[in-house]
């Protein structure tokens, strides 16, 4: 399931705090980043919309019917897709490309790509 950056918000309250009310996520995002009531009614109307929440009573309680992991997953697909022709190599030499690794972090990709190969990378 694919988030605009707005549905995403509401989902992170979701998914770090667990069900809450429709009033809850409103008065967190608006501590958090300054969103209206009604801007956070209508994203999590639009989060309902497409089956990413479901709302029950009392009290417009919300319930996320994705995880996090899954939203990851689909946003993962979708930007290798679109963006390095489905190959994830080309993902890998983009993002390893642009920033200087330490060796902590070189030799957890290491293990990575071992539990990936079954131990024998």
């Amino acid at each position: 399931m694919k988030f605009f950056d707005s549905e995403l918000k509401v989902m992170e309250v979701l998914w770090k705090r667990g069900d809450l009310t429709a009033k809850a996520i409103s008065d967190i995002l608006k501590d958090e980043i300054g969103w209206n009531m009604n801007t956070t009614y209508t994203i999590i109307k639009k989060c309902i919309a497409k089956g990413a929440i479901q709302r029950s009573e009392p009290n417009f309680l919300c319930h996320a019917l994705t995880t996090k992991p899954e939203a990851q997953e689909a946003h993962t697909d979708e930007l290798i897709g679109k963006l390095y022709d489905g190959s994830v190599d080309k993902l890998f030499a983009a993002l390893l490309g642009r920033k200087k690794l330490s060796p902590e972090q070189i030799e957890n990709l290491r293990q990575i790509v071992r539990d990936l190969d079954g131990g024998e990378a």
